[in-house]
């Protein structure tokens, strides 16, 4: 039987590590903030050319992807939502659930989720790799701040374009399911999208581009964080970047559920 005092002790330090790792991507944030207003002053102004490339990666280049997501998302939510409100007689209703559950949840989780994969995962091994190398290190001793330089153009092309991406998701998702549900109730397709207008409202709109920008926060952090703080060779890196994706995916999961639950008191 395991010792009870050992097992505190085990939960007891790793609770301080994850508070010390919360307190230091709340630091990061706050410098990637104080860099962006004022790094003019001292001459060192955050990279825009930088934050264009970046941006161009995590968003440009996961349109493929993206798109097919949203529309298999859209298709499966057309086929369960007739399915279900087919029990009881009101297929004709499905556009409601549809719109609203791709708005305000599916497009922005299933967008970060993506992200967390395809790039939170770049980002922890890119920074893993430059830390191990001593690129890091070489950077303060020729002056170069290294949150400005290589955090921040990936925080905010993040920030900016996440929300992009859930917009592009909410209407790739809201044309897949129109198209099916138009199909199996045999109506205009103009019928299904003036409904799905009447029954969205901007709110819903911008609670779904709130949640996709603070995803994006969270994985460039937890990206940077678990990159920062890797140990060892190859394995180091390889073991901060599976963390890195695991841990934004939970992340993501968790405050998607958080804010829903907020959103509807």
């Amino acid at each position: 039987m395991a010792n009870p005092a050992k097992l505190f002790e085990t939960i007891g330090r790793r609770s301080v590590a994850g508070l010390d790792e919360v307190g230091y991507g709340a630091a990061l944030f706050g410098e990637v903030l104080y860099w962006l207003v004022l790094g003019w002053r001292y001459r060192q102004p955050v990279r825009f050319s930088a934050t264009f490339l970046a941006m161009l990666q995590f968003g440009v280049g996961a349109l493929p992807i993206a798109t097919l997501l949203a529309a298999t998302i859209g298709l499966m939510l057309a086929i369960q939502s007739l399915y279900s409100l087919g029990l009881f007689g009101a297929e004709q209703y499905a556009y409601i659930g549809i719109a609203l559950s791709v708005v305000r949840e599916f497009s922005p989780m299933i967008m970060g989720i993506l992200i967390a994969g395809r790039s939170g995962s770049a980002i922890a091994a890119r920074l893993a790799t430059m830390t191990i190398n001593q690129e890091v290190d070489a950077l303060l001793v020729m002056g170069i701040n290294p949150i400005r330089f290589l955090v921040a153009p990936v925080l905010i092309a993040l920030v900016l374009m996440m929300p992009c991406l859930a917009m592009w998701a909410n209407l790739v998702s809201i044309l897949a399911a129109g198209l099916y549900v138009s199909g199996e109730l045999h109506q205009s397709f103009a019928v299904y999208v003036n409904d799905t207008l009447d029954v969205l409202k901007s709110d819903d709109v911008w609670h779904g581009l709130g949640k996709a920008t603070m995803f994006g926060i969270i994985i460039a952090l937890v990206g940077v964080v678990n990159g920062s703080l890797v140990q060892g060779g190859a394995e180091g890196v390889g073991k901060v970047t599976t963390r890195s994706v695991v841990l934004s995916v939970t992340l993501i999961v968790v405050a998607d559920m958080i804010m829903a639950y907020l959103s509807t008191r």
